[in-house]
């Protein structure tokens, strides 16, 4: 008996775990556009291209690939991220002008951004 409760109790500690993990995976907030030109480099030392699916985000790896879905039309792309910031509160992802055009806005959207890999 004490052993099924105990791996039950495992149990209920790996899902809360995996729950964890899937929130930090995707996160809501307001997308920017930026670097209409192209640039010296990025913080990964990559030529900064408006017009590549590429995104700034604070804290995930470089060459993490993420969905950045606009919640005011539903349109998606996939972004790899390659440069730091945005540093504006609420603000969660920079995209180039390209993943703006892909995402159906100029300016400021509202989005969520999961992680793909």
């Amino acid at each position: 008996m004490l052993a099924a409760l105990s791996s039950m109790a495992l149990s209920f500690a790996t899902l809360a775990i995996v729950d964890a993990k899937e929130q930090a995976r995707s996160e809501s907030g307001i997308a920017s556009i930026y670097s209409f030109e192209g640039g010296p480099g990025t913080a990964s030392g990559e030529k900064l291209n408006p017009e590549a699916l590429t995104a700034a985000h604070r804290t995930l790896a470089f060459g993490t690939q993420v969905r950045v879905t606009n919640r005011n039309n539903g349109k998606s792309v996939v972004v790899t991220i390659n440069d730091r910031g945005p540093f504006i509160s609420g603000r969660v992802i920079d995209l180039t002008p390209a993943g703006a055009r892909a995402l159906g806005f100029s300016g400021l959207a509202p989005v969520v951004v999961e992680v793909m890999s």
